[in-house]
C-alpha cells in the first residue's frame, strides 16, 4: 500500500532546543537523543522507542522570515519534486524548495493555498521499515486539525493532492462546520474555517497522554499555557489545546478519571 498522503513526521522548530525538550518530555513522556552536523543540533524524539518526530532551533533563512517557534508535518508523498509541483500549480507555495536529507528522504516546505505550512517527504528505502503505530498510541500524534482560510477551498487542496476523504462533518454552530476527513488508515482528523481573531491558516497537532488533568498540570508546571479546556470530545476523549513556553502552539489528547 502506497504512504502517499500520510503523516509521517513532525518537527518543532524553536528558540530553545533544551527547555522545548525538557517541556515535551515532561507533558508527553518523550526520550530524546541528538544528532549533530552542519554546525547544528537535530533532536530527534521517541516513544516507547519508536520515533515521533524531531526538534531543531529555527534556522537562519526562517528565522529571517520572522518564523516563530512552531510545529509543522511532514505527509508523505510518492515523488517529492512531482507533488512539490503539483502544489504550486494548485495555487500553494514552495518555501523550501525539494531537497534531500542525506540516508532519510528528499523533502519540501510548503504551505497550501491558504497559507498553512506543512512538509512532504518521499523517504528513502530503510533497512527495517519504521513499524505501523495505531491512532491513541500514548506519546503520539493522535489527531491532525486544520484551521483554514476556506474551509471547502482547503479540503478540496488535500484532497486533490493526497486523495483525502470527508468523514462525517459536524455543525458547531456559530463556529461553522467541523469536517471530519480520513485517509487510507482511517479517520485522522478534522478542519473548520478558521476564526477571524486567529492570524494565518495553521496545523495544530494533538499527542496522545494519558490523564488530561494530570497532562494539565504538567503543562502550567512547565512554564507552558492552557488556551483551551480540558473539553470533552465526541468518543469520550479530552482535549487541551496550548502553548509550550517558547511560544509554538500544540494540542494533548487523552482521558479523564
Amino acid at each position: 500500500m502506497s504512504h502517499h498522503g500520510r503523516f509521517i513526521w513532525y518537527e518543532l522548530i524553536t528558540t530553545d532546543l533544551d527547555a522545548a525538550s525538557r517541556f515535551y518530555e515532561s507533558v508527553v513522556g518523550w526520550t530524546h537523543e541528538d544528532m549533530t552536523g552542519n554546525g547544528m543540533t537535530y533532536r530527534a524524539v521517541s516513544a516507547d522507542g519508536n520515533g515521533v518526530g524531531g526538534m531543531l532551533i529555527i534556522p537562519p533563512e526562517a528565522a529571517a522570515r520572522g518564523a516563530p517557534p512552531s510545529w509543522s508535518g511532514y505527509i508523505c508523498v510518492d515523488d517529492c519534486d512531482s507533488a512539490a509541483a503539483k502544489i504550486k500549480g494548485l495555487g500553494g507555495a514552495i518555501i523550501r524548495a525539494p531537497e534531500d536529507i542525506p540516508g532519510i528522504g528528499r523533502f519540501a516546505v510548503v504551505t497550501d493555498p491558504q497559507g498553512a505550512a506543512f512538509a512532504i517527504m518521499k523517504p528513502f528505502p530503510m533497512e527495517t521499515e519504521r513499524p505501523e503505530v495505531p491512532m491513541g498510541t500514548l506519546g503520539h500524534t493522535s489527531w491532525h486539525e486544520l484551521m483554514t482560510k476556506d474551509l471547502e477551498a482547503g479540503f478540496a487542496f488535500y484532497a486533490d493532492m493526497f486523495g483525502w476523504k470527508k468523514d462525517e462533518a459536524m455543525d458547531m454552530g456559530p463556529m461553522g462546520v467541523y469536517q471530519l476527513f480520513s485517509n487510507q488508515i482511517g479517520q485522522i482528523g478534522g478542519m473548520m474555517t478558521k476564526p477571524p481573531e486567529m492570524p494565518c491558516s495553521a496545523w495544530l497537532f494533538y499527542f496522545q497522554v494519558g490523564d488530561i488533568d494530570a497532562a494539565q498540570g504538567r503543562i502550567e508546571q512547565g512554564g507552558g499555557k492552557v488556551l483551551n479546556g480540558p473539553m470533552e470530545v465526541p468518543g469520550g476523549d479530552w482535549i487541551i489545546q496550548g502553548q509550550d513556553p517558547q511560544g509554538a502552539m500544540f494540542a494533548v489528547v487523552g482521558k479523564r478519571g
